[in-house]
């Protein structure tokens, strides 16, 4: 790591990428997806991406880790919430 920016950014994806596990893995776990809101997981989904390509545009490994894991962890929330419905 180069500076303190790069450690900042690596520790704030590590702490908000890391919020999702729990939720993925209870999802995963029981199937019960009956709290989870799909226009609010469809946006945040969205968002993220958009994060993602952002990332990519200007060379930025700690928006584009931490992006690229919460799209995955996001996506199969979605995924359940669709197909559980």
């Amino acid at each position: 790591m180069d500076t303190i920016t790069d450690l900042i950014g690596y520790c704030s994806a590590v702490l908000t990428t890391t919020a999702f596990v729990p939720q993925a893995l209870q999802s995963l776990k029981t199937r019960d997806l009956s709290g989870i809101s799909l226009p609010m997981y469809s946006l945040f989904s969205l968002g993220v991406s958009g994060w993602l390509i952002y990332g990519l545009m200007i060379d930025s490994w700690p928006i584009i880790a931490a992006n690229s894991i919460t799209l995955i962890l996001a996506c199969i929330v979605l995924y359940l919430k669709v197909k559980h419905r």
